[in-house]
């Protein structure tokens, strides 16, 4: 009897080693590691078809470790690694590092590392691209500022952004193609009876290897909305702002051609100032170049807030570029 029972047991033991199926109930309260590594010429001769690929799902306290083509997914304070063409979600107070073509998403107190051609997600759902996202308020030809003076006109607002994100006034009397501080500070803010908003795209287009533009020599993206176009060809009087922020990683250069008003700041500082109504001027931002002016450093995430004017007939030119791929939006 006794030599039954053992060489049932034996059997048992061969059975669990070869399925690489083992469950220990009184080990609740340890740690769980999860390891699996799979081949895809092992899986093609021992299944015949299927998809080739290990998902490792750990929750409570523990490390998931996945190699292969799969999804990892750890709940709970532990680590998460990775390696492959997988996705890897990690929820609490762990570290997530992924390396292969896959996205990585981390919630709680982590860190996240991506090797890889991955996406990582650092704007709470959207992920960065050439798309820029504006907001271009529609005012009236009887608008103080708007079909006025012409002229080049820098020196409108100051070098530092304001704590609301936008421009603060330093014209006038210095600056004759506006009428005062009240008038200017309508330009970026709604205000019922005097402008109407839009959210317009614009979307950035790689025109050669690393470098992305938006060209319009006719911009007019809200013709015969808002107020409309008062009896000219195309609606003329208008603002345009846009926030966003990029990954400092060096070599960056932001470039704008345009008419009218045009002023860039990259964190909180004024890089480009294209004030006043005038045809089409160009100004740059070479990032390393002006490092130490804007208070940047390689390795940063820093904003960038744009504000435009059309502000006179006959023309409108609009053109981006640059060598930033990836902005965030805001």
């Amino acid at each position: 009897m006794r030599k039954g029972i053992t060489m049932g047991f034996i059997a048992a033991l061969a059975c669990t080693s070869a399925c690489g199926d083992s469950s220990d109930p009184g080990a609740e309260d340890e740690a769980t590691d999860t390891a699996g590594t799979s081949s895809d010429d092992e899986v093609g001769s021992e299944q015949g078809t299927g998809e080739a690929g290990t998902t490792g799902t750990t929750t409570g306290d523990g490390d998931t470790t996945t190699t292969g083509d799969g999804d990892t997914t750890t709940t709970g304070d532990g680590d998460t690694t990775t390696t492959g063409d997988g996705d890897t979600t990690t929820t609490g107070d762990g570290d997530t590092t992924t390396t292969g073509d896959g996205d990585t998403t981390t919630t709680g107190d982590g860190d996240t590392d991506t090797t890889g051609d991955g996406d990582t997600d650092t704007t709470g759902g959207q992920e960065c691209g050439t798309t820029l996202y504006a907001t271009v308020r529609d005012f009236q030809i009887a608008h103080p500022d708007f079909q006025y003076t012409t002229g080049v006109d820098l020196g409108i607002v100051e070098v530092d952004l304001g704590a609301d994100q936008k421009p603060v006034y330093a014209g006038n009397p210095n600056t004759p193609t506006t009428t005062g501080v009240d008038n200017f500070n309508q330009w970026y803010n709604d205000v019922d009876g005097v402008n109407q908003p839009f959210e317009v795209p614009i979307e950035l287009l790689e025109i050669m290897p690393g470098v992305y533009e938006y060209a319009n020599g006719a911009f007019f993206p809200i013709d015969d909305e808002g107020w409309g176009n008062e009896g000219n060809p195309h609606n003329y009087h208008f603002t345009l702002e846009l926030h966003t922020n990029f990954l400092y990683t060096g070599g960056e250069v932001f470039t704008f051609e345009g008419d009218d008003d045009l002023w860039v700041f990259v964190n909180g500082k004024l890089g480009i100032d294209l004030g006043g109504v005038h045809g089409p001027l160009e100004g740059s931002i070479d990032m390393d170049a002006l490092a130490g002016q804007l208070g940047i450093e390689i390795g940063g995430l820093y904003d960038l807030d744009f504000f435009f004017a059309e502000r006179h007939t006959t023309q409108s030119n609009f053109k981006i570029t640059t060598t930033i791929n990836c902005f965030n939006p805001q």
